[in-house]
C-alpha cells in the first residue's frame, strides 16, 4: 500500500472512501512482490497494480465488495490449468491478496491516513497488518518509525500488549533493513509458525545516484536513474558545465571537486556511484574514497585502456586487489550503445542487474528465472 501512498494520500485528504487491495505473499513467477498494491475509491477510480494486469479485473470486483461490506478479505490467485483465461497468473505462480476497506467510518483509518501522510512526506516509516489470523483480527494495522527510543507506535492489532511490542520490533527492524515481507508470530507475541502472519510494508527514502562529471552522457544517465526511482545528484569541479539549465531534472546539483564531496555527502548501501569524468585527476582521488564506501553499485565510464590506466593509478594509492574488484568498468552492459541515451540505458541496466541479482543475458532460450525472489543484493553482493 505505501508503494501507493503519494495518491492514497491525497484521496485521504480528500475525505474519500477507497479500499486497497495488497500483495501479502507471492508463489512462484509473478510480476510484482509483497506491497504492490492496487486502490479504488467509491467512485471507481483505480490506482496502481498489483500483478500487471493478470488479475486486475478480478481485484477491482473485491475492491468494490469491500466497500460496501467493510469486511477485509484475504484471496489467492493462480494459474488455472483447466482454462489459461480463467482469471489467474498465466505466468504460472500464485499471489495472496489482502483487500481492506477504509472508509471515513472504518476503525483502520486514523493509522492508515498517518501512514500514507508519513510515507507521502519521504519520512521512513513501516506499516504492520495481520494478513492471516483469527477474522476478527484480519487487517488491523500497526504504524511504527526508526525511532525504537520513543518505545511508542500508533494503532493496535487488536490482541494482547505483548503482541503490539513484539510487531512494533519486528516492524522496526524490518524499516531498518528497508524490506517489505511478512513475519510469524503468536497471538501472545512469540515466534511461532501457525499463529498470526504479519505484512510489513518499509517506506523508506529513495536510494542516492550521485553522477560524477556533468557532461552529455550524465543528462541522459539523470533521466534514466529518476526512472528507476533514485534520488540523482550530478557533480563537477566545473560551474560552467554543472548548472540547472543543463540538468533540469536532477535532485541536486554541486559544484565541487569529486572525491571531496563524496568525502561531506551521506550514502549507504543502497547508493549508486557513477563516475562519467574519465580523467585521472578526478577519478582516482574519487575511486580511491568510493571504493572504501559500503555502497550498492561504483562503476567508471571509460575505454578499456583507460580501464588499466585507471587500475594502475589505483594500485599506486594504496587500493588493493579487493577493493578494485568492486569497480564496475567499463560501466555499463553490451548493448552496442552509441549515444547518450543507449549508454544511460546500458548503465541503467548493469545497475538493475547488479541490484535484482540478474544476469544481463537474453531471456529468450536461456532458462534463467525471469522474476527472483525480490531481495535485493548488498554493497558486498553487488561488488
Amino acid at each position: 500500500m505505501l508503494d501507493i501512498a503519494e495518491e492514497l494520500n491525497r484521496w485521504a485528504e480528500e475525505g474519500r472512501d477507497f479500499a486497497v487491495a495488497t500483495v501479502v505473499s507471492v508463489g512462484g513467477s509473478a510480476p510484482r512482490g509483497p506491497g504492490a498494491a492496487l486502490a479504488v475509491d467509491s467512485a471507481g477510480t483505480v490506482i496502481g497494480s498489483i500483478s500487471g494486469g493478470c488479475v486486475e479485473g478480478a481485484v477491482y470486483d473485491l475492491c468494490v465488495e469491500a466497500l460496501q461490506t467493510g469486511e477485509t478479505v484475504l484471496e489467492r490467485f493462480g494459474y488455472s490449468d483447466e482454462d489459461a483465461f480463467a482469471v489467474g497468473l498465466t505466468c504460472g505462480g500464485v499471489i495472496d491478496v489482502m483487500v481492506t476497506p477504509v472508509g471515513t467510518d472504518s476503525p483502520f483509518r486514523t493509522v492508515f491516513v498517518s501512514a500514507l501522510s508519513t510515507a507521502a512526506g519521504g519520512e521512513p516509516t513501516a506499516l504492520a497488518r495481520v494478513a492471516r489470523g483469527p477474522a476478527e483480527l484480519l487487517g488491523r494495522a500497526l504504524l511504527v518509525g526508526p525511532d525504537g527510543s520513543k518505545g511508542s507506535y500508533e494503532g493496535s492489532l487488536g490482541g494482547h500488549a505483548k503482541l503490539d511490542r513484539s510487531a512494533a520490533a519486528e516492524a522496526r527492524a524490518m524499516l531498518d533493513a528497508g524490506r517489505t515481507g511478512t513475519v510469524e508470530l503468536t497471538e501472545d507475541g512469540s515466534h511461532c509458525p501457525g499463529g498470526l502472519t504479519l505484512l510489513v510494508e518499509s517506506s523508506v527514502p529513495p536510494p542516492r545516484m550521485i553522477v560524477f562529471g556533468a557532461i552529455d552522457f550524465a543528462a541522459a544517465l539523470v533521466r534514466a536513474g529518476k526512472f528507476l526511482g533514485y534520488h540523482v545528484t550530478v557533480c563537477d569541479a566545473r560551474p560552467v558545465f554543472a548548472t540547472r539549465a543543463r540538468f533540469p531534472e536532477a535532485d541536486d546539483i554541486v559544484v565541487d571537486w569529486p572525491h571531496r564531496y563524496l568525502r561531506r555527502t551521506t550514502t549507504d548501501e543502497r547508493t549508486v556511484l557513477c563516475v562519467l569524468t574519465h580523467d585521472a585527476k578526478f577519478d582516482v582521488p574519487l575511486l580511491k574514497a568510493a571504493l572504501r564506501l559500503p555502497t550498492a553499485f561504483i562503476g567508471a565510464m571509460g575505454s578499456r585502456r583507460t580501464h588499466a590506466d585507471r587500475e594502475r593509478r589505483l594500485r599506486e594509492v594504496g587500493l588493493n586487489e579487493r577493493e578494485l574488484a568492486r569497480l564496475r568498468s567499463p560501466i555499463g552492459l553490451d548493448l552496442g550503445a552509441r549515444t547518450p541515451e543507449e549508454t544511460a540505458l546500458s548503465i541503467a541496466a548493469e545497475i538493475v542487474a547488479a541490484r535484482r541479482g540478474g544476469t544481463g543475458v537474453p531471456l529468450t532460450g536461456s532458462g534463467t528465472p525471469i522474476h527472483r525472489d525480490g531481495g535485493e543484493r548488498g554493497a558486498v553482493a553487488a561488488a
